[in-house]
This record gives structure tokens, C-alpha cells and sequence, in this order.
């Protein structure tokens, strides 16, 4: 069976991500999970640094002023790390990787999109960061980097607010 797809629609354009739910059931199941239940709907991205990744998933985010937008978690409580020895994928540019506080188990709703080849960030590499990966874009990296180029203020915030209109899953 394929794995599932997400499309991802913003206020500037759609993009789509393979869903690794074979390599990552743990984190992709939890994304899933969110997407289907609307939670990310009318986010905003709230932390956007050109050359290294765009963040979004904050449940603060709906306000995009909000000074809250990047300190929220999920609904449904944080995710256990999840670290497979078959899914040692570096975060590469375009993939999807699970946003935490740097404290074991921390993951949850926010997660980033790597616009550089971020490999201190890998869960199997020596040092403090670990944010496995558990997707990758399959079309509309043009629009990611759009998003990566947005003008930024204080906070690594969009001047101009992006958007979530809707993620949708595919394949399930």
C-alpha cells in the first residue's frame, strides 16, 4: 500500500507531501490525525527563516499577531520520540520534520519544512537536536520557497500573515 498524501493550501498556493506512515507510523499517524480533524485549518506559519526552514502547526497561530503563536501544542498531547532504525532520513531540503522543545517526548501539532540540507537536526547524529523526519514534498516546492522568502519581523514572523487554508489527506 502507498503512502498517504497531504496537499497543503496557502495563501500562496498548494503544495503536496508524501506521508512516510510505512517509516514514521508514530509521527505520521500523529499529523495525520490533526490534518483530518481540521486542527490545522486557518494556522498561520509562524516562524519562517530563509535558508534553514519555514514552521508551522501552533495552535496560537490562528491569530498571526498573537504573541502566543509558537508556543502551543496539540490536542491531543505530545508524541513519544520516534527514532526506527529503518527511517534514518536526514532533513533534507523539502522534508517535514517534527518540531520540540528539545526535551524527550515534547512533539506534538508543530512541526517545520526544511528548506536546507539541516543534518545537526537528525535524530541519529551526535548533539542535542533530534526532529525525526516523517514526510518529504512531492510538488510545489516553489511555493514553499515563497514562504521561506516571505519578509519577516520580530520573532522570524511574516510580516504579511501565510495562511493555512486546508490540509487535506489523500489515500486513506
Amino acid at each position: 500500500m502507498a503512502n498517504p498524501t497531504a496537499t497543503f493550501d496557502t495563501t500562496l498556493g498548494s503544495f503536496t507531501a508524501e506521508i512516510y506512515l510505512d517509516k514514521m507510523p508514530i509521527t505520521a499517524g500523529n499529523f495525520i490525525k490533526l490534518a483530518k480533524s481540521g486542527f490545522y485549518d486557518g494556522l498561520h506559519f509562524h516562524r519562517v527563516i530563509k535558508d534553514f526552514m519555514i514552521q508551522f502547526g501552533c495552535e496560537y497561530s490562528k491569530d498571526a499577531n498573537s504573541p502566543r503563536a509558537g508556543t502551543g501544542n496539540s490536542p491531543f498531547g505530545n508524541v513519544q520520540d520516534e527514532h526506527p532504525a529503518n527511517a534514518k532520513i536526514s532533513n533534507e531540503p523539502g522534508t517535514l520534520s517534527m518540531a520540540n522543545t528539545g526535551r524527550p517526548n515534547s512533539g506534538g501539532a508543530q512541526f517545520f519544512i526544511n528548506t536546507v540540507h539541516n543534518a545537526y537536526l537528525d535524530w541519529f547524529t551526535p548533539g542535542p537536536s533530534k526532529h525525526p523526519v516523517f514526510g518529504k514534498i512531492t510538488s510545489g516546492m516553489d511555493v514553499v520557497k515563497k514562504i521561506e522568502t516571505t519578509p519577516t519581523g520580530p520573532g522570524d514572523r511574516p510580516k504579511t500573515p501565510v495562511k493555512m487554508n486546508k490540509v487535506t489527506i489523500q489515500g486513506m
